[in-house]
């Protein structure tokens, strides 16, 4: 299990972290609101390697079946590497090439507030509410949690899916053979 393991979650990883790094720096040009549809659609792109490393075990380990339990804990294993390559990946990005994500990202939820006509009360109030959240993404490993549960509930939600399509029971090797009778 564990090479299937770290092969196709280290393929989900590297497929959301090449996303994130060519998406993420043009965030502010394409909009924060039509980046968040890019990068989820990157990470369920990323995740779709689940349902493919559970069937690539289920032909080439479990002899072309499994259960669903072991299917589900091939998929999570999977999820959880692709999650983790993720998280390290924006750590990079953010602390190294981003510093000025939080200025640009809170401008822009300002200006959309102030689009819409809010009252001040209502900006000052979500000036605040970026400031203690920068606040809160400055520590690497509150940042680290925070990033984490971004692809996790996607990743699980198709590891569920996949663990429940692929699921293959034993063949019986006497299905379908006459039972033989029985001398009185």
């Amino acid at each position: 299990m564990k090479k299937t393991v770290l092969t196709f979650g280290l393929i989900s990883g590297a497929v959301s972290a090449i996303m994130m790094v060519a998406t993420v720096p043009f965030m502010h040009k394409i909009g924060f609101d039509k980046g968040l549809y890019v990068g989820y659609t990157a990470i369920v792109l990323s995740f779709l390697l689940v349902f493919f490393g559970i069937r690539s075990y289920r032909e080439n380990v479990g002899g072309g079946s499994i259960s669903f339990g072991r299917a589900f804990a091939v998929g999570i294993l999977i999820t959880l590497i692709s999650s983790l390559c993720y998280v390290i990946t924006w750590e990079i990005l953010y602390y190294n090439f981003l510093p000025d994500f939080w200025t640009t990202w809170t401008n822009y939820a300002v200006d959309k507030l102030r689009t819409a006509g809010a009252t001040q009360a209502i900006i000052d109030a979500k000036i605040q509410e970026m400031k203690s959240m920068k606040a809160m993404m400055d520590n690497p490993l509150l940042n680290g949690a925070m990033v984490f549960i971004e692809p996790f509930p996607v990743g699980l939600l198709i590891t569920l899916i996949s663990a429940a399509i692929l699921r293959r029971r034993k063949k019986d090797s006497n299905a379908g053979l006459p039972v033989p009778a029985v001398a009185d």
